[in-house]
């Protein structure tokens, strides 16, 4: 839940930038055509048969999951590559802002997480020298994620990959809007389909609601 919390705050950043099993479809070329225009057209997940819903999952699980996918860098590597930001250098000023509603600054968008709708907890920062990048720290101002947008953000369809501090990802989803995304775990398990403020598994059930969309 927590991380599926954390990733879905970048909806709000990108707007500003910010029952029985079934065996899944093996070979996408087979599936009738409109398949691939499912999601891009339509939120049709409901409506349509499972070997569909199984043939969509599959689609979207090879583009994230390519063969440049890195599933762990090296953590003295990824720490290098982010060292300016392993620390929020100014988290007092953030954590103030974030707690008093401000959602977008000169420089930067931000968005905060709280628990029980009073207490932030963490907050996220997307600096707009830099949007396909954004940092989660904890309140005390410590680098918790990473988000990594495709080169074709902010124009849909992109992709995202999240990160923890180490180095390991975290989960991926695929944008198809900013109403629609399919989201994935970082071993490639399909977590579900997101429309709107509602999430949906690979059987159509609805799973999480959202607040943030």
């Amino acid at each position: 839940m927590k991380k599926i919390v954390i990733l879905l705050c970048l909806l709000i950043l990108g707007k500003a930038g910010l029952a029985a099993d079934v065996t899944p479809a093996k070979v996408i070329e087979n599936v009738p055509s409109e398949i691939v225009l499912t999601g891009n057209l339509v939120f049709d997940w409901l409506d349509i048969s499972q070997v569909e819903r199984d043939a969509v999952i599959e689609k979207y699980k090879n583009e994230l999951f390519d063969e440049n996918t890195v599933f762990k860098y090296k953590k003295k590597v990824f720490r290098e590559e982010y060292k300016d930001y392993l620390k929020d250098k100014d988290f007092k000023r953030h954590y103030m802002l974030v707690r008093n509603g401000v959602k977008e600054t000169d420089t930067e968008n931000l968005c905060g997480f709280y628990y029980k709708d009073n207490l932030l907890i963490s907050y996220a920062i997307q600096y707009k020298n830099d949007l396909r990048t954004v940092y989660y720290y904890d309140a005390m101002g410590k680098l918790k994620y990473v988000d990594k947008f495709s080169e074709n953000y902010p124009n849909f369809p992109y992709m995202s990959k999240q990160y923890r501090a180490n180095g390991s990802l975290v989960s991926a989803i695929y944008f198809i809007s900013h109403d629609m995304q399919y989201m994935y775990e970082a071993d490639k398990e399909f977590k579900g389909a997101w429309y709107k403020d509602k999430m949906y598994d690979r059987h159509a059930k609805q799973t999480l609601t959202r607040t943030n969309w």
